[in-house]
């Protein structure tokens, strides 16, 4: 959604609010509100953008929905000065706005690397594949690695 920013004069605001699809970011559905305001020259975005974002447990690959909220205060300024010393700034180029474009970013950035099922998720067995949360699959879980047998003689407690 585009703002024209000529049409903020004097202490006034301009709300906006709406959806824009992030299929191709693993977003099930995603909306916004906020609005761009003008307080004593001064051009301010707030907002907040809200989601579900659709992806697996790490560990056990169950389908996760995870709803996901970011908020953001962002100055808007053609001063190219400003946006070197300021946190959250969008420097302008011209006299529009497009929010998506401030708002989206914010909410990728809330985004966790890894999302659990729940904090003690047990995962998948490494020798069978079983999802060791459902069922106990009897494997082995003692595999050495080849590289570091020969550091198991020196655990060894039989007199050696």
């Amino acid at each position: 959604m585009k703002i024209d920013l000529r049409k903020l004069t004097g202490n006034n605001a301009i709300p906006f609010e709406g959806t824009v699809d992030l299929r191709d970011e693993g977003f099930l559905q995603a909306a916004y509100s906020g609005e761009v305001r003008s307080h004593l020259g001064v051009l301010r975005l707030t907002g907040t953008i809200q989601a579900v974002y659709s992806t697996c447990c790490a560990r056990c690959l169950e389908p996760l929905e995870i709803p996901v909220k970011a908020e953001t205060d962002t100055l808007l300024t053609h001063d190219e000065n400003a946006a070197e010393t300021e946190d959250e700034v969008c420097l302008l180029t011209g006299e529009e706005i497009e929010v998506e474009e401030i708002l989206v970013p914010a909410l990728l950035l809330e985004l966790e690397m890894v999302y659990l099922c729940r904090p003690d998720c047990k995962g998948l067995c490494p020798v069978c594949g079983v999802d060791r949360n459902k069922q106990d699959c009897g494997c082995a879980n003692k595999k050495i690695d080849p590289r570091l047998a020969a550091l198991g003689s020196l655990l060894r407690t039989d007199g050696e």
